[in-house]
């Protein structure tokens, strides 16, 4: 197989990856030990995020016409590309967790659900809570008043059969 055709085969790998993703996450790794880096990639596919390294020429390939092309001015240095397929959060949220505790890992730029963010923006996103987390906050907020209500309901009954 000629190095072109190995190098279109990798493009098309990454825009498959792209086409079912709900967010895309660019990062500076530049400092990680390998320890670190085995727990990072641990913890994002426990999280259901894939985290590989490509080249930055065929990310940019990859990248171009389509809604990840503001990446391509963030793939100067070493880059690893983290992507999210189900909860658009997971990346962001769990490489922000490893950048706390790593300062080597940095973000540099990402995409979530079509809109790009830059590393302010990312870490912005990243301050989300889960979807699950926001529906348990929800109910509970559903709950609380109605709870009270029929609190004040039984109290009513009891006064009057009293």
């Amino acid at each position: 197989m000629a190095k072109v055709e190995q190098k279109q085969v990798v493009i098309d790998e990454i825009k498959e990856k792209l086409n079912n993703a709900s967010s895309v996450v660019l990062v500076d790794y530049r400092g990680l030990t390998v320890e670190e880096d085995t727990e990072l990639r641990k913890a994002l596919r426990e999280a259901g995020v894939e985290y590989k390294v490509f080249k930055n020429t065929m990310m940019s390939f990859a990248f171009k016409d389509s809604q990840f092309d503001e990446l391509r001015q963030h793939l100067a240095g070493p880059s690893a590309i983290a992507i999210s397929y189900d909860d658009a959060t997971a990346g962001p949220r769990n490489l922000n967790d490893f950048a706390k505790k790593y300062e080597a890992l940095e973000f540099k730029a990402g995409v979530v659900e079509g809109v790009y963010y830059d590393e302010a923006g990312m870490k912005a996103v990243a301050a989300i809570p889960s979807r699950d987390e926001l529906l348990s906050r929800l109910l509970g907020s559903f709950q609380s008043p109605m709870a009270s209500f029929a609190r004040v309901i039984k109290q009513i009954a009891e006064k009057e059969e009293a």
